[in-house]
């Protein structure tokens, strides 16, 4: 693994980490994040990763393990569909991950990305 990967991948299990996103069946959570690894790239899946806590926020409790991967899949889905509309700013996402959000949205993938004025 190239060491931007291993860093990149760290910047997930930092969020993952942060909000105690695993839950209870630990071996579930790991093969179904390997599969989002596989699927989506990094920036994309930090960026669904964080607005998924973010439209879950009042949710109490907070969905954790697969249920909450899940919910990140079909946000994943959806933007696979349809043009990717960041619903945070890069200054939100630094607030809620605690990430510097250049990786994010500074990188390629983010110029294909329609992001309205604020």
């Amino acid at each position: 693994m190239e060491l931007w990967e291993h860093i990149k991948q760290q910047r997930i299990q930092y969020i993952i980490r942060s909000y105690r996103l695993v839950g209870d069946d630990t071996e579930a959570f790991a093969a179904f994040l390997t599969a989002l690894l596989e699927r989506y790239p990094s920036p994309l899946l930090e960026l669904a990763l964080v607005e998924t806590l973010a439209d879950r926020w009042l949710s109490v409790p907070l969905p954790r393990g697969v249920e909450f991967l899940k919910t990140t899949q079909q946000k994943l889905q959806y933007w696979d569909a349809n043009p990717k509309v960041p619903r945070i700013s890069p200054s939100q996402f630094q607030q809620i991950a605690g990430l510097d959000p250049t990786p994010v949205f500074g990188c390629e993938l983010a110029k294909t990305w329609v992001v309205p004025e604020r």
